[in-house]
C-alpha cells in the first residue's frame, strides 16, 4: 500500500537545517539529522557534480567545520574515506547529527552563492546524501533569518510547518534549486500551470509584458508534446550587471539575466530565447532524456554521445518556439538560423570533432576550453541545433510537410518517458526519426553526427524553396589568421586559427607582435574606420606576399617570415530559390509556422 503525501513526510528519516549565520561572510550553514540507522557506521556525501552541468566541480572543496553527534548530543568520531566522502561512527545509534558549513561565493546557475542581500542554494553543493539511501525521501527547514522574508523553490511546501519542503528522494532535492531573500516574486497562468517568476537583483523588467510573453512560450512548447507534465513551475533569474546562462530542473529554472537588458529588444528576445530553451527542457532532458542522464551517479562522470540531441535539439527549438509564438518574424528567424550556420561553419573545429564525440568529451572539453578549441572542438548546442534543423527539413519534405521534427520529439516522449518510464539509447533515437520519416537517416548520421563532412545544407534547405548562399565566395582577402589584444600595452596574440598564415608560419599564442614590415604595431583603431594598424598591414598585401613580423616571443625577440594565404570563412546567408513547387511551399508553411 503507498502512503499519502502527509504519510511520507512522517515517516521521513532525513532531515535538513539550513541557516545563514554569516550571509555577509557567503557561508550556508547546514544540519543534517538521520535516523533509522542500525549499522556501526554511516557514509555521507557530497555530490561532485550539478546535472545538466558536465564538468566534475568537485562541491566537496566548499565545505569546511564537519562535526557529528547523537541524538543527545555526544560527539561521535568520523573520518574522511575520500574527496567527498565523510564516515560517521554510528554504533548502532538509531539517530545522528551531521553539521558542515559550505562557503558560498560564485554566483551562477549552477553554483551556490549567499551575501547579506540573498542566497541561492544549488542543492547539489549544498546537501549531502546516506550512501545507499538516495531514493529515500528528506524535508528541508530554511531558516531565513530577520532580514529575508521569501523562499522559491520548486520543492512541495510543508503543510504547517514554516519555510520547510519535502522532496520524495533525492533525484528530485537535487534537481530543486531554492532562492531565499526579497526576491519580487510575480505569477501567471498557461497551459493549465501556475507559473511563479522570483526576480533577485533588480532590473527594468515589465511584469505584464514579461508574463504575457512567457505564457505564450509555454503554450506554444507544450503543444509539441501534448501535455505539460507539471502542477507549478519556478523561474528564478538572477538579475546582475553582466548576468546569462540556464540551467533547467525538473519542475524550475534557474535564470542570469542582465538587469537592464528588458528595455532593449534585442536584450529582451535574448532573455525570451533563454527562458524558451529551458523550458523546453521541461520535456527535453528532464522526462525524455538518453540513458545515461538519469537515474544519476553523483560520484563520477555520466557519458552519453547525446547531448547533441539533448542539448542542441533544445537550442534548435528555443529559437523556433519563438517564432511560432509570434515573437519573431519569419525573416528575423531566417537571421538566427544564418547566425548559427556561420558559427559551425567558420569554426575549424568543425572538421575535426564529430558532434557526438563532443557530448561524449563535454566533461574534459566543453567546459574547460583553451586557446586551441575552436581549432579542435565544436558546440554540441550550435552543431546538434544546425542538425536538428537539418532532420526537421529532412522529415519535412519526404513527408511533404505532414510530419517534422515535433512528431519525432512527442513519439519518443510517449514511448520511453511515458511508456517505458527509461531513457533512450543512440539507435532507438534514430530508429523513431526514420519510421517518422520514411526513409533511412544513415547518411546525417554517418556524415554529420559520427563525421565531419561539410554539411549539404541546400539538400535540406532545398525542401522549402530556400538555398544557401555565400557572399564571400570569390573574394581574394589576405589574412593571418591571428586574434590579439592589447596586454600592458602589448600587442599579444590569443588565437591562431588551424590552417592560417600564422598558424602554419608558427605565430604562437602569448607572441607580442611588435612590427611587421619594420613598421611598428598598436592595436588602437583609426577613431572613422575602425581599422588597427595590424588589420592595414595586412589588408594592402595581396595573396602569396610575404611579410616580416617582429615579435617577441617569452621575452626573446625574433622575426618571422609569413606568407599570406587567402581568407577562408563564409558570410552565408539564406535566399528563395526559382520557381518554388507547391511542395516546397507546404514544408516552408509548416516549418516557419507561415
Amino acid at each position: 500500500m503507498s502512503l499519502t503525501a502527509d504519510e511520507s513526510i512522517a515517516a521521513t528519516k532525513i532531515h535538513f537545517d539550513v541557516s545563514f549565520s554569516e550571509p555577509q561572510a557567503h557561508y550556508i550553514d547546514v544540519e543534517m539529522s538521520i535516523s533509522g540507522l542500525n549499522n556501526d557506521f554511516v557514509d555521507v556525501k557530497m555530490p561532485v557534480w550539478a546535472p545538466g552541468s558536465y564538468l566534475v566541480r568537485e562541491f566537496a572543496k566548499n565545505v569546511e567545520s564537519f562535526t557529528a553527534s547523537d541524538s543527545k548530543g555526544n560527539a561521535l568520531s568520523f573520518r574522511k574515506t575520500n574527496k567527498n566522502t565523510w564516515r560517521v561512527a554510528n554504533n548502532n545509534k538509531g539517530e545522528i547529527k551531521v553539521k558542515y558549513r559550505v562557503y558560498a561565493f560564485e554566483l551562477s546557475v549552477r553554483t551556490s552563492f549567499v551575501d547579506a542581500s540573498h542566497a541561492f542554494l544549488s542543492p547539489t553543493g549544498v546537501f549531502m546524501y546516506v550512501d545507499g539511501r538516495i531514493k529515500e525521501p528528506s524535508t528541508v527547514k530554511i531558516r531565513t533569518g530577520k532580514n529575508w522574508s521569501k523562499v522559491s523553490t520548486g520543492l512541495e511546501a510543508v503543510k504547517g510547518q514554516e519555510s520547510t519542503f519535502f522532496a520524495p528522494d533525492f533525484d528530485v532535492l537535487y534537481d530543486s534549486p531554492i532562492e531565499v531573500g526579497n526576491q519580487d516574486v510575480f505569477e501567471f497562468t498557461a497551459a493549465g500551470v501556475k507559473h511563479e517568476v522570483a526576480m533577485y537583483g533588480g532590473g527594468n523588467y515589465d511584469k505584464a509584458r514579461l508574463s504575457a510573453d512567457m505564457a505564450k512560450i509555454v503554450e506554444t512548447e507544450t503543444a509539441v508534446f501534448g501535455e505539460n507534465p507539471n502542477k507549478r513551475y519556478v523561474f528564478i533569474v538572477h538579475n546582475t550587471s553582466g548576468g546569462g546562462g540556464g540551467l533547467e530542473h525538473l519542475n524550475s529554472t534557474v535564470l542570469g539575466a542582465r538587469r537592464l537588458s528588458y528595455a532593449d529588444e534585442a536584450g529582451y528576445k535574448g532573455f525570451l530565447g533563454l527562458v524558451a530553451h529551458e523550458y523546453f527542457h521541461l520535456w527535453n532532458v528532464k522526462r525524455l532524456r538518453p540513458q545515461a542522464l538519469g537515474p544519476f551517479n553523483y560520484d563520477q562522470e555520466n557519458y552519453t554521445t547525446d547531448l547533441w540531441i539533448s542539448e542542441g535539439f533544445t537550442a534548435y527549438y528555443d529559437n523556433l518556439m519563438l517564432r511560432r509564438a509570434g515573437l519573431y518574424t519569419p525573416e528575423k528567424y531566417l537571421e538566427v538560423v544564418n547566425a548559427d550556420i556561420n558559427t559551425i561553419e567558420n569554426q575549424p573545429g568543425n572538421r575535426v570533432q564529430p558532434v557526438s564525440e563532443a557530448s561524449f568529451d563535454a566533461w574534459i572539453k566543453y567546459y574547460r576550453p583553451n586557446e586551441n578549441s575552436r581549432n579542435s572542438t565544436i558546440s554540441y548546442y550550435d552543431k546538434g541545433a544546425i542538425l536538428a534543423m537539418v532532420l526537421d527539413l529532412e522529415i519535412l519534405g519526404s513527408t511533404k510537410g505532414q510530419k517534422g521534427l515535433d512528431d519525432v520529439m512527442k513519439a519518443m516522449y510517449d514511448e520511453y518517458y511515458k511508456k517505458q518510464k527509461r531513457g533512450f539509447t543512440d539507435a532507438e533515437f534514430k530508429a523513431m526519426a526514420e519510421k517518422i520519416a520514411g526513409k533511412s537517416l544513415d547518411k546525417i548520421y554517418k556524415d554529420y553526427v559520427n563525421g565531419t563532412q561539410p554539411i549539404s545544407f541546400n539538400n535540406y534547405l532545398g525542401h522549402a524553396g530556400l538555398a544557401l548562399v555565400d557572399d564571400n565566395k570569390g573574394r581574394v582577402q589576405p589574412f593571418l589568421g591571428a586574434a590579439t589584444v592589447v596586454r600592458d600595452g602589448k600587442v599579444t596574440v590569443t588565437t591562431v586559427a588551424r590552417g592560417s598564415s600564422a598558424w602554419n608560419s608558427g605565430l604562437n599564442v602569448n607572441d607580442e607582435i611588435i612590427a611587421i614590415d619594420n613598421n611598428r604595431i598598436t592595436l588602437a583603431p583609426d577613431p572613422n574606420t575602425r581599422i588597427t594598424d595590424l588589420d592595414r598591414a595586412v589588408l594592402t598585401k595581396k595573396v602569396g606576399d610575404k611579410i616580416q613580423v617582429l615579435i617577441s616571443r617569452d621575452g626573446l625577440i625574433q622575426t618571422l617570415d609569413i606568407q599570406l594565404s587567402a581568407n577562408t570563412s563564409s558570410r552565408f546567408r539564406i535566399v528563395e530559390t526559382e520557381d518554388v513547387t507547391e511542395d516546397q511551399m507546404l514544408v516552408r508553411r509548416r516549418w516557419l509556422h507561415l
